[in-house]
């Protein structure tokens, strides 16, 4: 049935005029969903977030655009989109809208349909998009061709060169044995990474490959694509469960990525080092135990180059999880952060720019778990190419307690404002956001029941659209609404019970609908030190570039990896290039020969069954495996690591890696063990030459106080030659 208001159908609300107080000057598009308390892999998730299931993604949204003058219009009734009542197939859920650069039409999000009866049945996230904003406009509604069909694909933004850039859980190079991606953490299903599609011919590239998942893209003033990203490069610690017999997942490895492969009596792990409660992998070794959990911000070119975090900047600067010291051994090794940026923050979710400030990015600093990415508004500052990672800084926008949560029985701080989500700055300046007075933790407080039987879920929070106001103490906080409340009478099966909502909708994700410049686009560039090897090589950059696009090739360079930021004390930083005079080396602590360099590929090779089964699950985790699908390279020499090449004389790197699957790589001594670790995957893509200065880059200073090194690397020189005397260039 069609709930009435005051009189009035929900039909009536696409034109109805709302006095609230809340002055905006531009159209701001919004989605309203159905309240789920559940906050494991639904749609508004940390992660997982992407599944279009009735018990993760509900029915019942809509696609709203509210007009200066305070009139709403449902877009999506107005299109023909959705229903009322008990949701079928014409039911719809909806997120993620974006603004075309000419403020003329949007992209989302959409999955349509919902079973009429105890059901299960798969359903997936489509992107469609919408023309006819105007308020005495039609909307039309058109599903965007050639997107990958059978999957889900999230988080659309218009690229500068007409082609989309979304999220997809669709399998690196459409394997689906692979389906669905498992993550690092809780082995749930992840998407895949960032993808572009170009709608009038099927062009469908992967962007980047992200083995826990890549988060609400979207492209910046200055031409990048700013995104957040999971970084969860750990051991498998459901394996370490298994391992140690404290729990019981059923893990297992494959022999390769195949179809048809064997499903190994091995849970074997070779990078990077042990969980610290993996106490049966530790004992004798002189490793502290690693973890890694971050949601930090990340950029890449629209083609897929030059993926980094943004400026470089990571757990040095933003704080982040506690890492403990690599080694035991070596008391100058330190977990300590630098300060040049005084407030930390653990992740930094729905990244947005401020059109009033483009230096400057806002987002929100939340709990992994409990709050629907809701929590802390805070601030980013110098985020423009020309700064590097040390002279950004955070700034709480709201108080520093919205960022957690409070306990059941306790009473929260007076400044404690409520949790908010995906903030936006208005080109006037205004900041708006998606607000809830809850201070605690989320949960069921109506009523469920099992057996198809009805329930009557209620969600403590109520997330309503706000503007925000500055306190005296310079302290924001949620300030007046943006509608009087939507609200909805529907249910749906979800499957196994019949579920009913007759309340308010969360308001989520607003959006500006206006005209803003389009940046240009981002091209590859090669620094003058590797470009100065080329000319002296005889080797074409333009045929060079195509010979690794022939054969599906990056080409990664560092200049001197014995050089390592100032900031970085959690792993070895003085080193010394084993046979030659380079070195980066304090006066304090151990010394560390290096002499190769080795690479890992992110392989899906890790299954499990669970706790009480022989059969896999399906889908499968990355473990990361010496590199072995790249024969270009020099092979390495008898007793050298597997997968590695050698460090030349001047600290140098030179190799040839796999594109479009993750991958990351060490620093190893003589004898092949481990001295620096990187602690991210990153990708490449095909005919890229990615230059690094050195193996952990370097923002105002190394470990000496010494700048970027801009030697011409030998490493490259020594590789071009090789290549040239097996003719492959």
């Amino acid at each position: 049935m069609i709930k009435k208001l005051a009189g009035l159908t929900l039909l009536s609300l696409a034109a109805m005029p709302y006095s609230t107080q809340a002055a905006i000057n531009s159209p701001i598009a919004f989605v309203t969903q159905v309240p789920i308390p559940q906050d494991f892999c639904s749609m508004n998730a940390t992660f997982c977030n992407h599944q279009a299931s009735m018990d993760a993604a509900g029915r019942g949204g809509d696609l709203w655009i509210r007009y200066p003058d305070g009139t709403l219009k449902n877009l999506t009734l107005a299109a023909g989109f959705g229903q009322t009542g008990l949701q079928g197939d014409q039911a719809i859920q909806v997120r993620d809208p974006a603004v075309h650069w000419n403020g003329k039409k949007m992209i989302f999000s959409m999955t349509v349909g919902a079973p009429s009866h105890y059901q299960v049945k798969r359903f997936n996230w489509q992107l469609y998009e919408i023309t006819g904003l105007g308020k005495n406009e039609t909307p039309v509604i058109t599903k965007v061709a050639n997107q990958p069909a059978t999957y889900n694909n999230v988080s659309p933004t218009y690229g500068t060169d007409g082609r989309i850039i979304f999220v997809s859980d669709r399998p690196r190079g459409g394997l689906s044995q692979l389906y669905p991606q498992l993550d690092e953490y809780e082995e749930a299903a992840s998407n895949t990474g960032l993808w572009s599609l170009a709608p009038s011919t099927g062009s469908l590239i992967m962007l980047t490959h992200a083995p826990s998942g890549d988060f609400n893209p979207f492209v910046d003033s200055f031409g990048r694509v700013i995104f957040t990203r999971w970084d969860h490069l750990q051991q498998d610690q459901q394996a370490a469960g298994d391992r140690n017999k404290t729990d019981s997942y059923g893990t297992f490895n494959y022999s390769s990525e195949a179809a048809n492969a064997k499903i190994l009596k091995s849970r074997a792990e070779v990078f990077p080092e042990p969980l610290g409660f993996d106490t049966l992998s530790l004992a004798g070794t002189n490793l502290s135990g690693h973890s890694f959990n971050h949601f930090f911000p990340w950029q890449v070119h629209e083609d897929g180059t030059e993926l980094e975090t943004v400026n470089h900047i990571g757990r040095h600067e933003l704080g982040g999880s506690y890492v403990n010291p690599a080694f035991t051994d070596d008391p100058v090794l330190t977990y300590l952060t630098n300060d040049s940026n005084p407030n930390k923050i653990s992740n930094f979710f729905q990244i947005k720019q401020a059109p009033t400030d483009p230096n400057t990015y806002i987002g929100i600093n939340a709990p992994e778990f409990g709050t629907h990415a809701s929590g802390q508004i805070v601030r980013l500052n110098n985020v423009a190419p020309t700064h590097n990672a040390d002279q950004m800084t955070i700034d709480y926008v709201t108080d520093k307690s919205t960022s957690s949560l409070s306990l059941d029985d306790a009473t929260p701080p007076a400044e404690n404002s409520g949790h908010y989500r995906d903030p936006v700055i208005l080109s006037d300046g205004t900041l708006l956001a998606a607000h809830t007075f809850e201070t605690r933790q989320d949960r069921n407080e109506g009523t469920t029941s099992p057996d198809y039987a009805n329930s009557y879920p209620k969600s403590r929070y109520s997330f309503r659209l706000r503007t925000l106001k500055k306190q005296a103490n310079g302290v924001w906080t949620a300030d007046q609404p943006l509608t009087k409340g939507i609200y909805k009478d529907i249910s749906y099966y979800s499957p196994d019970s019949l579920t009913h909502y007759s309340s308010a909708l969360w308001e989520l994700q607003p959006v500006e609908v206006k005209a803003r410049p389009k940046p240009a686009k981002l091209l590859p560039v090669l620094s003058a030190p590797e470009a100065q090897v080329l000319q002296e090589e005889g080797v074409d950059e333009t045929g060079l570039r195509q010979y690794l696009k022939s054969k599906n090739m990056a080409l990664i360079v560092m200049r001197n990896v014995t050089q390592r930021d100032h900031s970085d004390k959690q792993q070895p930083f003085n080193l010394a290039v084993a046979g030659s005079a380079t070195q980066a080396v304090t006066d304090k602590g151990k010394i560390y020969e290096i002499a190769h360099f080795q690479a890992f590929q992110a392989d899906q090779i890790r299954g499990l069954t669970g706790c009480c089964s022989t059969t896999p699950l399906p889908g499968r985790r990355v473990l990361a495996q010496e590199l072995h699908s790249i024969t270009a390279n020099p092979a390495p020499a008898l007793g050298d690591p597997k997968g590695s090449v050698k460090i030349a004389d001047d600290g140098s790197v030179a190799m040839l890696l796999p594109t479009r699957r993750a991958l990351t790589w060490q620093l190893t001594d003589t004898q092949g063990n481990f001295v620096v670790r990187e602690r991210n995957w990153l990708s490449l893509q095909p005919g890229e030459i990615r230059s690094c200065p050195a193996c952990h880059g370097i923002n105002s200073g190394d470990q000496l106080g010494h700048a970027t090194p801009v030697n011409k690397p030998e490493a490259l020189r020594q590789l071009l030659q090789y290549l040239k005397g097996n003719g492959s260039l």
